[in-house]
């Protein structure tokens, strides 16, 4: 699941560091919601979002919920778009986003070279490219994993499955299930079939797609051994069970 609001940070900061300005488009691929574009759109007057996704269900709800919640001078800066990403052929961006591992549904790669290179296309000269990632040797394994979330609403149980890993071809199902206090659930909430891609893979076809450098952001610690949140530069990490990263990469 994703969080708009670290992402958003971690965009403008890391953008800036890179390029000495600050961005204003974002074009978020495999958007769904749109919640990064409509958090993108509320930081700035000056920023524009471009949301393109495939599942024209899913944009209405979008456009119902989370772009009709905005403010009117801020909706008007989004725009969702119906479509694949690997052919989106928009005006130029500073920034493209793949985030929550969505483009993992390219299983193949000729195909993930093709999406990478199409980005590098409709970037702005100096754009940037967003990513993010998890492994570890726990991402092999067929598991489930529980996790109790309290908000103001109350509680529930989040569960991550692994169902299926299929390591000649690297092929996984993934699912998310809810459970409540009161002893109901909601399977398969949402479910994935994609594919395990490891960071050097991914960082290999993107400097076969033309992008000239590749960055790796790991996440640090904090004094209880818990992560901290805050996503550095790296070349070298644990072999941990299981790590999220981001990365970033530069036309």
């Amino acid at each position: 699941m994703q969080c708009p609001e670290a992402e958003v940070d971690f965009i403008t900061h890391r953008f800036e560091w890179l390029r000495g300005r600050p961005a204003r488009t974002l074009r978020e691929d495999f958007c769904g919601t749109a919640a990064v574009c409509c958090e993108w759109v509320g930081r700035d007057p000056g920023n524009r979002a471009l949301g393109i996704d495939i599942d024209a269900g899913i944009l209405r709800w979008a456009a119902r919920h989370n772009v009709a919640a905005l403010p009117p001078h801020a909706a008007g800066r989004v725009e969702l778009r119906e479509g694949d990403v690997a052919e989106a052929g928009r005006a130029p961006a500073d920034v493209v986003t793949a985030m929550n591992f969505s483009y993992w549904l390219f299983k193949d790669r000729a195909a993930l070279r093709r999406y990478f290179e199409g980005v590098r296309r409709d970037l702005a000269d100096d754009g940037v490219f967003f990513l993010d990632a998890y492994g570890g040797h726990d991402a092999f394994r067929e598991i489930v994993e529980e996790r109790t979330i309290d908000d103001d609403e109350g509680s529930f149980t989040y569960i991550w499955e692994q169902a299926r890993y299929n390591p000649i071809d690297g092929s996984m199902t993934c699912h998310i299930h809810f459970a409540f206090p009161d002893g109901s659930r909601l399977e398969r909430a949402f479910s994935y079939e994609w594919r395990l891609w490891t960071l050097p893979e991914i960082q290999e076809l993107l400097a076969e797609a033309g992008f000239k450098r590749t960055l790796v952001y790991w996440q640090g610690w904090d004094e209880n051994g818990e992560a901290d949140g805050v996503f550095e530069p790296a070349s070298n990490a644990d072999a941990d069970a299981g790590w999220i990263c981001y990365i970033t990469a530069e036309k």
